[in-house]
Protein backbone atom coordinates (compact mmCIF):
# COMPACT_ATOMS: atom_id res chain seq x y z
CA UNK A 1 0.00 0.00 0.00
CA UNK A 2 1.04 3.35 -0.71
CA UNK A 3 0.81 5.85 2.02
CA UNK A 4 0.64 9.81 1.21
CA UNK A 5 0.75 10.49 5.08
CA UNK A 6 3.85 8.63 5.71
CA UNK A 7 5.65 9.56 2.58
CA UNK A 8 9.05 12.36 2.40
CA UNK A 9 7.94 16.15 2.48
CA UNK A 10 10.41 18.54 1.27
CA UNK A 11 10.23 22.34 2.08
CA UNK A 12 13.14 24.40 0.96
CA UNK A 13 16.56 22.18 1.90
CA UNK A 14 15.01 20.17 4.27
CA UNK A 15 13.01 16.60 4.24
CA UNK A 16 10.81 15.52 6.71
CA UNK A 17 10.69 11.83 6.57
CA UNK A 18 7.18 11.82 6.52
CA UNK A 19 3.75 14.12 7.22
CA UNK A 20 2.40 13.22 10.77
CA UNK A 21 4.09 16.01 12.99
CA UNK A 22 3.64 17.04 16.79
CA UNK A 23 1.39 19.82 17.24
CA UNK A 24 2.79 22.41 19.84
CA UNK A 25 1.27 21.66 23.23
CA UNK A 26 2.18 23.72 26.23
CA UNK A 27 3.41 22.15 29.04
CA UNK A 28 3.76 24.53 31.84
CA UNK A 29 6.22 22.87 33.51
CA UNK A 30 9.60 25.31 33.09
CA UNK A 31 10.59 27.34 35.69
CA UNK A 32 11.94 31.37 34.41
CA UNK A 33 11.29 29.58 31.05
CA UNK A 34 14.34 27.27 31.26
CA UNK A 35 13.80 23.68 29.43
CA UNK A 36 13.96 20.59 31.86
CA UNK A 37 14.33 16.84 32.56
CA UNK A 38 10.19 16.86 31.59
CA UNK A 39 10.96 18.35 28.10
CA UNK A 40 13.47 15.36 27.36
CA UNK A 41 11.05 13.05 28.29
CA UNK A 42 8.27 14.18 27.05
CA UNK A 43 9.75 15.79 23.03
CA UNK A 44 11.96 12.98 23.36
CA UNK A 45 9.36 10.20 23.34
CA UNK A 46 7.37 11.51 20.69
CA UNK A 47 10.36 11.13 18.58
CA UNK A 48 11.25 7.77 19.99
CA UNK A 49 7.13 7.55 18.21
CA UNK A 50 9.16 8.39 15.02
CA UNK A 51 6.85 11.49 14.42
CA UNK A 52 7.78 13.35 11.73
CA UNK A 53 8.88 16.78 13.23
CA UNK A 54 9.06 17.72 17.38
CA UNK A 55 7.70 21.12 17.55
CA UNK A 56 7.71 22.55 20.85
CA UNK A 57 5.23 24.19 22.89
CA UNK A 58 4.88 28.46 22.26
CA UNK A 59 8.30 29.16 23.22
CA UNK A 60 8.24 32.74 24.30
CA UNK A 61 10.79 35.72 22.75
CA UNK A 62 10.53 37.80 25.98
CA UNK A 63 9.57 36.86 29.26
CA UNK A 64 6.17 39.17 29.31
CA UNK A 65 5.42 37.15 26.07
CA UNK A 66 4.76 33.95 28.06
CA UNK A 67 1.49 32.68 28.76
CA UNK A 68 1.71 32.03 32.20
CA UNK A 69 5.25 32.25 34.49
CA UNK A 70 5.56 28.33 33.79
CA UNK A 71 5.91 28.45 29.80
CA UNK A 72 9.19 27.07 28.11
CA UNK A 73 11.09 30.94 27.06
CA UNK A 74 14.22 30.82 24.29
CA UNK A 75 15.32 34.76 25.57
CA UNK A 76 18.45 34.41 26.39
CA UNK A 77 21.66 32.34 25.91
CA UNK A 78 20.64 30.23 29.07
CA UNK A 79 17.66 29.37 27.54
CA UNK A 80 19.61 27.82 24.40
CA UNK A 81 21.97 25.92 26.54
CA UNK A 82 19.50 24.34 28.56
CA UNK A 83 16.95 22.97 25.90
CA UNK A 84 20.53 21.98 23.66
CA UNK A 85 20.09 18.22 25.22
CA UNK A 86 16.38 17.93 24.22
CA UNK A 87 17.34 18.82 20.85
CA UNK A 88 20.73 16.52 20.68
CA UNK A 89 18.08 13.60 21.42
CA UNK A 90 15.14 14.46 18.89
CA UNK A 91 18.14 14.62 16.20
CA UNK A 92 19.81 11.51 17.46
CA UNK A 93 16.53 9.92 16.71
CA UNK A 94 16.39 11.10 13.10
CA UNK A 95 13.85 13.27 13.27
CA UNK A 96 13.59 16.99 12.92
CA UNK A 97 13.11 19.48 15.50
CA UNK A 98 11.76 23.29 15.53
CA UNK A 99 10.40 25.85 18.05
CA UNK A 100 7.07 27.61 17.87
CA UNK A 101 8.13 31.70 18.44
CA UNK A 102 5.33 33.27 20.52
CA UNK A 103 4.51 36.39 22.29
CA UNK A 104 1.19 35.72 24.46
CA UNK A 105 -0.02 39.32 24.15
CA UNK A 106 -3.02 40.55 26.77
CA UNK A 107 -3.47 36.67 27.18
CA UNK A 108 0.11 36.21 28.80
CA UNK A 109 0.91 36.46 32.58
CA UNK A 110 -2.11 33.45 33.57
CA UNK A 111 -2.45 30.68 35.81
CA UNK A 112 -1.10 27.45 34.89
CA UNK A 113 -4.97 25.41 33.99
CA UNK A 114 -4.25 23.09 36.56
CA UNK A 115 -3.97 26.11 39.20
CA UNK A 116 -5.96 28.60 38.35
CA UNK A 117 -7.98 30.28 36.16
CA UNK A 118 -7.49 33.98 34.79
CA UNK A 119 -4.53 36.74 34.93
CA UNK A 120 -1.72 36.22 37.41
CA UNK A 121 -1.62 39.48 39.50
CA UNK A 122 1.98 41.19 39.74
CA UNK A 123 2.12 40.27 43.50
CA UNK A 124 1.97 36.21 43.03
CA UNK A 125 4.38 36.61 39.88
CA UNK A 126 2.51 38.11 37.16
CA UNK A 127 2.95 40.82 35.11
CA UNK A 128 2.09 43.46 33.41
CA UNK A 129 0.33 42.32 29.78
CA UNK A 130 1.15 43.85 26.50
CA UNK A 131 -1.22 44.02 23.35
CA UNK A 132 -2.41 46.41 19.90
CA UNK A 133 -4.59 47.96 21.86
CA UNK A 134 -6.17 48.01 25.99
CA UNK A 135 -8.71 45.74 25.19
CA UNK A 136 -8.88 42.69 27.57
CA UNK A 137 -9.41 39.58 26.83
CA UNK A 138 -12.44 38.68 29.18
CA UNK A 139 -11.99 38.89 32.36
CA UNK A 140 -8.09 38.93 31.92
CA UNK A 141 -6.15 42.16 33.44
CA UNK A 142 -6.65 44.75 30.82
CA UNK A 143 -3.46 45.41 28.85
CA UNK A 144 -1.39 48.33 27.72
CA UNK A 145 -1.22 49.40 24.40
CA UNK A 146 2.28 48.94 22.44
CA UNK A 147 4.07 51.93 22.02
CA UNK A 148 6.69 52.31 19.25
CA UNK A 149 9.64 51.23 21.42
CA UNK A 150 7.55 48.42 22.48
CA UNK A 151 6.70 47.24 18.56
CA UNK A 152 10.67 47.31 17.71
CA UNK A 153 11.76 45.66 21.04
CA UNK A 154 9.20 43.03 20.28
CA UNK A 155 9.87 42.23 16.59
CA UNK A 156 13.81 41.96 17.45
CA UNK A 157 13.25 39.46 19.78
CA UNK A 158 11.44 37.57 17.54
CA UNK A 159 14.64 37.72 15.45
CA UNK A 160 17.00 37.17 18.32
CA UNK A 161 15.22 34.33 19.11
CA UNK A 162 15.63 32.57 15.53
CA UNK A 163 19.14 33.12 15.71
CA UNK A 164 19.52 31.22 18.73
CA UNK A 165 17.38 28.46 17.24
CA UNK A 166 20.08 28.68 14.35
CA UNK A 167 22.96 28.38 16.61
CA UNK A 168 21.31 24.88 17.85
CA UNK A 169 20.96 24.22 14.38
CA UNK A 170 17.00 23.31 14.29
CA UNK A 171 15.22 22.72 11.21
CA UNK A 172 12.86 24.62 11.16
CA UNK A 173 10.74 27.36 12.99
CA UNK A 174 7.15 27.89 13.43
CA UNK A 175 5.37 31.71 14.31
CA UNK A 176 2.71 31.57 16.23
CA UNK A 177 0.39 34.00 15.00
CA UNK A 178 -3.09 32.15 16.47
CA UNK A 179 -5.26 31.53 18.93
CA UNK A 180 -5.38 35.15 20.31
CA UNK A 181 -2.15 35.65 20.97
CA UNK A 182 0.00 38.84 20.23
CA UNK A 183 0.21 38.71 16.25
CA UNK A 184 -3.82 37.43 16.07
CA UNK A 185 -4.36 40.12 17.94
CA UNK A 186 -3.10 42.42 15.62
CA UNK A 187 -4.87 40.91 12.56
CA UNK A 188 -8.57 40.45 14.19
CA UNK A 189 -10.44 43.74 14.28
CA UNK A 190 -12.11 42.40 17.42
CA UNK A 191 -8.64 43.31 19.48
CA UNK A 192 -6.88 45.51 17.36
CA UNK A 193 -8.54 49.57 17.63
CA UNK A 194 -4.84 51.49 16.68
CA UNK A 195 -5.33 54.46 14.44
CA UNK A 196 -2.34 54.64 13.72
CA UNK A 197 -0.34 52.83 10.74
CA UNK A 198 -1.10 48.93 12.63
CA UNK A 199 -4.83 49.30 13.00
CA UNK A 200 -7.95 49.90 10.87
CA UNK A 201 -7.81 48.46 7.40
CA UNK A 202 -6.81 44.83 6.93
CA UNK A 203 -3.39 46.10 5.04
CA UNK A 204 -2.63 48.22 8.63
CA UNK A 205 -3.73 45.30 10.66
CA UNK A 206 -1.40 42.84 8.89
CA UNK A 207 1.35 45.00 8.75
CA UNK A 208 2.93 44.19 12.48
CA UNK A 209 2.79 40.31 11.89
CA UNK A 210 4.26 40.63 8.56
CA UNK A 211 7.32 43.26 9.48
CA UNK A 212 8.16 39.73 12.21
CA UNK A 213 8.11 37.43 9.26
CA UNK A 214 10.58 39.86 7.58
CA UNK A 215 12.60 40.24 10.60
CA UNK A 216 12.73 36.08 11.16
CA UNK A 217 13.41 35.42 7.83
CA UNK A 218 16.25 38.36 7.57
CA UNK A 219 17.97 35.78 9.46
CA UNK A 220 16.65 32.55 9.50
CA UNK A 221 18.60 30.55 6.17
CA UNK A 222 17.28 30.64 2.95
CA UNK A 223 17.84 27.20 2.61
CA UNK A 224 16.00 26.26 5.96
CA UNK A 225 12.03 26.36 6.09
CA UNK A 226 9.59 29.04 7.89
CA UNK A 227 5.95 27.74 9.52
CA UNK A 228 3.40 30.04 11.00
CA UNK A 229 0.47 28.69 12.47
CA UNK A 230 -2.43 30.93 12.23
CA UNK A 231 -6.45 30.90 13.53
CA UNK A 232 -8.33 31.06 10.33
CA UNK A 233 -11.72 32.29 11.98
CA UNK A 234 -12.30 34.34 15.05
CA UNK A 235 -16.11 32.35 14.99
CA UNK A 236 -17.33 35.87 15.84
CA UNK A 237 -19.39 37.50 13.63
CA UNK A 238 -17.38 40.88 12.57
CA UNK A 239 -13.93 38.99 13.61
CA UNK A 240 -11.31 37.87 11.48
CA UNK A 241 -12.38 35.33 8.97
CA UNK A 242 -11.31 32.70 6.38
CA UNK A 243 -11.03 35.46 3.28
CA UNK A 244 -8.75 37.33 5.66
CA UNK A 245 -6.74 34.72 6.55
CA UNK A 246 -6.06 33.56 2.89
CA UNK A 247 -5.17 36.83 1.87
CA UNK A 248 -2.83 36.81 4.82
CA UNK A 249 -1.61 33.83 4.51
CA UNK A 250 -0.95 34.63 0.61
CA UNK A 251 1.24 37.91 2.15
CA UNK A 252 3.20 35.57 4.35
CA UNK A 253 4.16 32.85 2.00
CA UNK A 254 5.68 36.05 -0.36
CA UNK A 255 7.94 37.49 2.42
CA UNK A 256 8.81 33.77 3.09
CA UNK A 257 6.85 31.45 5.06
CA UNK A 258 6.72 27.98 3.61
CA UNK A 259 3.63 26.29 5.39
CA UNK A 260 0.42 27.87 7.18
CA UNK A 261 -0.24 25.62 10.12
CA UNK A 262 -4.58 26.11 10.30
CA UNK A 263 -6.34 26.16 13.28
CA UNK A 264 -8.91 28.75 14.61
CA UNK A 265 -10.12 30.34 17.80
CA UNK A 266 -8.86 32.15 20.46
CA UNK A 267 -9.08 35.71 20.08
CA UNK A 268 -12.69 36.47 22.01
CA UNK A 269 -14.67 34.82 24.73
CA UNK A 270 -18.00 34.98 22.59
CA UNK A 271 -16.53 32.14 20.09
CA UNK A 272 -19.01 29.94 19.04
CA UNK A 273 -17.04 27.10 17.61
CA UNK A 274 -18.68 24.03 15.72
CA UNK A 275 -16.26 21.05 16.78
CA UNK A 276 -15.97 17.73 15.00
CA UNK A 277 -13.48 15.22 14.11
CA UNK A 278 -11.51 17.30 11.38
CA UNK A 279 -13.57 20.52 12.30
CA UNK A 280 -10.75 22.47 10.82
CA UNK A 281 -9.47 20.54 7.92
CA UNK A 282 -11.70 23.08 5.87
CA UNK A 283 -9.90 26.13 6.52
CA UNK A 284 -6.33 24.43 5.76
CA UNK A 285 -7.89 23.09 2.23
CA UNK A 286 -9.38 27.29 1.84
CA UNK A 287 -6.39 28.63 2.72
CA UNK A 288 -4.03 25.66 0.67
CA UNK A 289 -5.88 26.12 -2.79
CA UNK A 290 -6.85 30.16 -2.05
CA UNK A 291 -3.05 31.51 -1.47
CA UNK A 292 -1.19 28.69 -3.16
CA UNK A 293 0.88 27.42 -0.20
CA UNK A 294 1.44 24.44 1.76
CA UNK A 295 -0.99 23.95 4.77
CA UNK A 296 -1.12 21.60 8.48
CA UNK A 297 -4.50 20.63 9.43
CA UNK A 298 -4.95 20.32 13.05
CA UNK A 299 -7.99 19.29 15.30
CA UNK A 300 -9.33 16.45 16.51
CA UNK A 301 -7.28 14.51 14.16
CA UNK A 302 -7.34 11.09 15.80
CA UNK A 303 -7.14 7.98 13.69
CA UNK A 304 -4.21 7.03 10.87
CA UNK A 305 -6.92 5.97 8.02
CA UNK A 306 -8.30 9.98 8.62
CA UNK A 307 -4.97 11.55 8.79
CA UNK A 308 -4.11 9.50 5.76
CA UNK A 309 -7.45 10.82 3.94
CA UNK A 310 -6.71 14.43 4.53
CA UNK A 311 -3.40 14.56 3.17
CA UNK A 312 -4.69 12.34 -0.26
CA UNK A 313 -7.20 13.92 -0.94
CA UNK A 314 -4.95 17.36 -0.93
CA UNK A 315 -6.79 19.14 2.14
CA UNK A 316 -3.28 19.91 3.42
CA UNK A 317 -0.06 19.03 2.92
CA UNK A 318 0.90 18.01 6.25
CA UNK A 319 -1.20 16.90 9.46
CA UNK A 320 -0.26 17.93 13.31
CA UNK A 321 -1.19 16.17 15.96
CA UNK A 322 -1.42 17.19 19.82
CA UNK A 323 -3.88 14.97 22.08
CA UNK A 324 -3.63 12.16 19.90
CA UNK A 325 -0.49 12.34 20.63
CA UNK A 326 -0.36 12.88 24.29
CA UNK A 327 -2.34 9.52 24.56
CA UNK A 328 -0.37 7.65 22.02
CA UNK A 329 3.34 8.87 21.81
CA UNK A 330 4.11 6.12 19.24
CA UNK A 331 0.99 6.99 17.09
CA UNK A 332 2.75 7.55 13.96
CA UNK A 333 4.21 3.90 14.10
CA UNK A 334 0.85 2.29 14.86
CA UNK A 335 -0.65 4.21 12.12
CA UNK A 336 2.77 3.12 10.12
CA UNK A 337 1.36 -0.83 10.59
CA UNK A 338 -2.42 0.27 9.87
CA UNK A 339 -1.46 1.86 6.30
CA UNK A 340 1.05 -0.87 5.51
CA UNK A 341 4.10 0.97 5.31
CA UNK A 342 7.45 -0.61 6.29
CA UNK A 343 8.54 2.27 8.77
CA UNK A 344 12.03 2.56 10.57
CA UNK A 345 11.44 2.02 14.61
CA UNK A 346 14.21 2.77 17.26
CA UNK A 347 16.16 -0.81 17.48
CA UNK A 348 15.49 -0.79 21.05
CA UNK A 349 11.69 -1.18 20.26
CA UNK A 350 11.81 -3.76 17.75
CA UNK A 351 11.16 -7.25 19.60
CA UNK A 352 7.70 -5.03 20.08
CA UNK A 353 7.53 -4.15 16.53
CA UNK A 354 3.59 -4.39 15.29
CA UNK A 355 3.78 -7.37 12.32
Amino acid sequence: MTSRLLEPFTLRGTTFPHRAWVSPMCQYSSVDGLANAWHLVHLGSLAIGRAGLVLTEATAVTPEGRISPDDLGLWSDAHAEAIAPVIDFVHGQGVPFGFQLAHAGRKASTYTPWRGDGSVPVADGGWETLAPSAEAFGRYAVPRAMTEDDLVRTRDAFASAARRALGLDVDTLELHFAHGYLMHEFLSPLSNRRDDRYGGSLENRMRYPLEVIDAVRAVWPDERPLLMRISATDWVDGGWDVESSVTFAREAAARGVDLVDVSSAGNDPRQAVEVGPGYQVPFAARVRSGAGVPTGAVGLITEPKQAEEIVAEGSADVVLLARALLREPHWVLRAAHELGVDLDWPPQYLRARLT
